[in-house]
């Protein structure tokens, strides 16, 4: 075990924890944070997706310790009342079923448009092609991005 200073949603968190233990595991059983996922455990679905220094990424195969000080964002810490730009399209699009791959696909889609405050359908079909969705919502997702980059 090794302790880590994690900085999480804005927050300076104290861990213990194995060197290569996931970050999604010490997100959801260290710090309580069960709104990340797991999904596959490989990297290939998305649900499990964070922001580390402001990037994407698939927190199932972050390691812990390779973290050091940078600045995490999970689900929860996207907006403090669910009013960011995504969320609200997501709600007016009616994008979740299950929900279970919503968090991961919201991460995801702030990322692109951080990266592209306009994407076109060929940009938003790319960055998104590694969120899965079992209940198929592609075109919902597509339709609640491009609706919150006008926001």
């Amino acid at each position: 075990m090794a302790n880590y200073t994690l900085q999480v949603n804005g927050k300076s968190h104290e861990v213990s924890a194995s060197p290569d233990t996931p970050l999604l595991w010490v997100l959801r059983d260290h710090l309580n944070l069960v709104g990340t996922k797991y999904g596959c455990g490989i990297a290939q679905c998305g649900a499990c997706t964070i922001h580390v220094d402001g990037d994407a990424m698939r927190s199932c195969s972050v390691p812990v310790k390779s973290v050091g000080d940078k600045k995490i964002t999970t689900i929860e810490g996207l907006s403090k009342d669910a009013s960011h730009p995504l969320q609200e399209a997501w709600r007016k699009h009616d994008v979740p079923q299950c929900g279970y791959c919503q968090a991961g696909q919201i991460m995801n889609a702030a990322a692109l448009l951080k990266s592209n405050a306009s994407p076109s359908d060929n940009d938003i079909d790319v960055a998104m092609q590694g969120n899965l969705c079992r209940c198929g919502t592609y075109t919902r997702v597509k339709a609640a991005i491009k609706t919150a980059a006008k926001l």
